[in-house]
C-alpha cells in the first residue's frame, strides 16, 4: 500500500477553511499501540487543499471510529483473535440481532455490540464465538441451556434457524470432527506435518484436483500420491501442503487418520466392488469445488505428481516408495518425518 492512497473526493463543510468545497479522502498506513503491542492499521482521513500545509488534514468522529476499529482488529490478527468482521459474521450466519447472540452465550446484552464496534474480546469469550461458527450442535446446546432469557416464539424461532444450519453443513461438520481428532496431537508445526497445519479445505481440494486429472484413482494410490504433493512443496516451498502426518505402513506412506479422510462429506468417493469383489475406494472430481485455496505453485507441484503417476497403477507406486529413503529409514508404524525427504526420487 502506498504511503498516502487517494480514495474519493467529497463536498463537505471543511471545519479547517470554513468553506463548503471537496476535499479529498485518503488512506494511509499509522501504527500505534494497543495493550502494549504496536499494530499497524489502514488510517483514513479528509485532505484539506486550502488550509495551510502544517493543517490540512481532518477526520469526523465518524471516522475516528472507524480507525479505531481497524486499529484493534489489527491488534485482533495479531494476537489470533476474531476481528469486529467475524463477528458480525457469526451472528449473521444465524440471522441474530446483537442482544439475541449475546443472550444465546448468556453474555451481558451489550456485549456482542461493545465487540463489534470497539471492545476487544479476551480468548475465552474468543472461543465460544468459534464453537458457534464451528459447530451449530454448540448453539443449539446454548440456547437450550439459556432459554429463560427468550420468549417462547423467539426461542422457536431462533432454533429454527439453527437447526436449518445444521441440515446445510452439518453433515461437513460431522465427518470432519473425527478427522481432526486424529490430529489433536499435531497442533504445532514441526517436522513430522512438514510445518503445515491440517488444512481440510486444502486436502479436500488436493483429492478433487487428483481425480480430475487421473483416470481411475483409487484410495491406495490417492494416498501416495498426497505423500509425494505434501514432500514437493516442502522441499520447494519450505512447508507441506495439506498439514497430513504420514505413518510408515507395509502399503506405503499412510496418512493418519485415512478411514476418516475418505469418509469427508464434501470428498466424491464412492465404495466400488471390484472384480475380485474387493471393496475399493473410486475417487472422483466434485464438481464445484474451490480450488482457490490452493496456490498457482501449489497446482504445479499437482501436476507435476500427476504428470508422474497418472498412468500407474497403485502397486507400482507402491513399491516405487519403498526405494525412498524416507521410508526405508523410518520402522513400521512410525511417522515418517519429512527431514527425510530431502533425497527424494524426482518425479520428472
Amino acid at each position: 500500500m502506498e504511503t498516502n492512497k487517494f480514495i474519493k473526493k467529497v463536498k463537505l463543510d471543511c471545519p479547517l477553511c470554513d468553506q463548503t468545497h471537496e476535499v479529498e479522502e485518503r488512506e494511509r498506513l499509522s501504527k500505534v499501540i494497543i495493550k502494549g503491542e504496536e499494530v499497524t492499521y489502514p488510517e483514513n482521513y479528509y485532505f484539506c487543499s486550502h488550509a495551510k500545509e502544517s493543517e490540512n488534514e481532518f477526520v469526523t468522529g465518524a471516522m475516528a471510529n472507524r480507525n479505531l476499529l481497524n486499529a484493534r482488529n489489527a491488534y485482533r490478527v495479531k494476537k489470533g483473535l476474531l476481528t469486529s468482521d467475524d463477528i458480525v459474521a457469526i451472528r449473521e450466519s444465524y440471522d441474530l440481532s446483537q442482544v439475541d447472540l449475546a443472550k444465546l452465550l448468556g453474555w451481558g446484552e451489550a456485549t456482542i455490540s461493545r465487540y463489534e464496534s470497539k471492545a476487544i474480546q479476551d480468548e475465552s469469550y474468543d472461543l465460544m464465538l468459534r464453537l458457534i461458527r464451528d459447530n451449530p450442535m454448540k448453539a443449539l446446546e446454548l440456547l437450550k441451556r439459556n432459554r429463560h432469557k427468550f420468549t417462547e416464539k423467539k426461542y422457536n424461532d431462533i432454533k429454527g434457524r439453527i437447526v436449518e444450519k445444521l441440515d446445510s453443513y452439518g453433515k461437513e461438520y460431522l465427518t470432519r470432527q473425527p478427522f481432526e481428532a486424529e490430529y489433536t496431537g499435531f497442533e504445532d508445526k514441526s517436522e513430522m506435518n512438514g510445518y503445515a497445519l491440517l488444512n481440510i479445505d486444502k486436502i479436500e481440494a488436493m483429492v478433487s484436483y487428483f481425480a480430475e486429472k487421473t483416470k481411475y484413482l483409487y484410495k491406495v494410490k490417492l494416498m501416495k500420491m498426497l505423500w509425494y504433493a505434501d514432500v514437493l512443496a516442502y522441499n520447494s516451498l519450505g512447508h507441506a501442503m495439506s498439514g497430513i502426518v504420514y505413518r510408515h505402513e507395509p502399503m506405503g506412506a499412510l496418512p493418519i487418520g485415512h478411514e476418516h479422510l475418505v469418509n469427508l462429506e464434501r470428498l466424491n468417493i464412492k465404495e466400488e466392488e471390484s472384480y475380485n469383489y474387493n471393496s475399493m475406494f473410486h475417487i472422483y472430481p466434485v464438481e464445484g469445488i474451490d480450488y482457490s485455496v490452493l496456490s498457482q505453485n501449489e497446482k504445479a507441484i499437482l501436476d507435476e505428481v500427476i504428470k508422474k503417476f497418472m498412468d500407474w497403477k497403485a502397486i507400482e507406486i507402491v513399491e516405487y516408495m519403498h526405494e525412498e529413503k524416507a521410508y526405508k529409514e523410518t520402522c513400521p508404524g512410525a511417522i515418517i518425518p519429512f527431514n527425510l525427504t530431502k533425497d527424494i526420487k524426482h518425479l520428472m
